[in-house]
């Protein structure tokens, strides 16, 4: 039985153990989490849950962390909390027994987190990246703004380094910050408000601004090995809440497929497009599964168990079942008890 090991890491994790555990019916895997709150939500879904020391980061937690899997037996190193680092020591873990699952070479974890250099290399010819200019002054927020608000009707921001969509707004030349205070959009922010906190701010982190694409969204949930695409099963975005669709379309698979290629991508990742009038455009890769990844799994292949049985046992050892094409998902709160 080989011992898997989760550490720290988004709570999509949650949903990942309880797929893989009810898709091992030969009791192949047993599943480790740990996370430093004893009350995660995603230990309740392992074999086994243990803590972490609060606060390590960097050298210390590599180290702690090569500790755990001696002390645990640990056969498989999925890591979340410290990617990026973790990634650059895999011969550290292999020679004591362990391989690590990255979803990534060290140098592209690190180059896929910023969106500017991502979109200055990605390659995918049925879905390239949206026009987009770097900012970190007023000054150049003004001289990006007309040259693109020249060809886009509306245009948008966010930060080049971001997760969850934080630092992302739609900006509005016909609505006052009080108009969107009382249109509780948190989303959207007015030209007016915005150039004078750019103002007060003098010099601030990479930001990009692009044009605002109106059309539809897609979150694609992808299995790769070392860069080829195994299975990507992709989810469209309500427009309005009518819950999300599952899409299976040639330019999608295709973008994925080059895009895994060029980066090199291993393991559960998700890749985020979206649709404008110029046609489809790649909006970041994460490299992880992605909070969504339960919904994709209910139109046939169940992604963390491929990822982890392609990883351990190689890509021919998987049968990636049928997508079911305009399956409609959607998600429960439920409660539950706490240990």
């Amino acid at each position: 039985m080989a011992r898997i090991w989760f550490n720290k890491t988004f709570s999509s994790i949650h949903s990942a153990l309880t797929l893989i555990r009810a898709a091992d019916e030969a009791g192949e895997y047993r599943l480790i989490c740990s996370s430093p709150n004893p009350h995660a939500l995603a230990t309740l879904a392992a074999d086994e849950a243990a803590g972490e020391p609060a606060g390590a980061t960097g050298a210390a937690y590599v180290e702690w962390c090569l500790s755990f899997c001696r002390e645990q037996g640990i056969d498989v190193f999925v890591p979340g909390k410290e990617a990026v680092l973790i990634a650059r020591h895999h011969a550290d873990f292999l020679a004591r027994g362990v391989r690590v699952l990255s979803a990534a070479p060290p140098e592209t974890l690190e180059l896929l987190h910023d969106k500017a250099r991502f979109y200055a290399v990605a390659q995918a010819q049925d879905a390239p990246p949206p026009a987009f200019a770097v900012f970190e002054t007023l000054a150049a927020f003004e001289d990006a703004y007309r040259r693109l608000r020249a060809r886009y009707p509306e245009l948008c921001m966010k930060p080049s380094a971001s997760v969850y969509g934080i630092g992302f707004r739609r900006i509005t030349e016909t609505k006052s910050a009080f108009d969107l205070l009382l249109d509780g959009n948190a989303y959207r922010i007015d030209l007016a408000s915005l150039r004078a906190m750019l103002g007060n701010a003098a010099r601030f982190r990479a930001m990009l601004l692009m044009p605002y694409l109106a059309g539809h969204e897609f979150s694609v949930d992808c299995v790769a090995h070392e860069g080829r695409l195994l299975c990507a099963v992709a989810r469209r975005k309500p427009l309005h809440n009518d819950g999300q669709l599952i899409v299976v379309r040639d330019d999608i698979q295709r973008a994925c497929a080059e895009l895994s290629a060029q980066f090199r991508l291993n393991g559960n990742i998700n890749i985020q497009f979206r649709e404008s009038g110029e046609g489809l455009r790649v909006l970041e890769i994460n490299p992880r599964m992605s909070g969504g990844i339960a919904m994709a799994c209910l139109a046939g292949p169940n992604l963390p168990r491929l990822a982890l049985a392609a990883f351990l046992h190689g890509p021919e050892s998987i049968r990636i079942p049928p997508i079911e094409n305009g399956l409609r998902v959607g998600e429960l709160n439920q409660a539950i008890k706490l240990r």
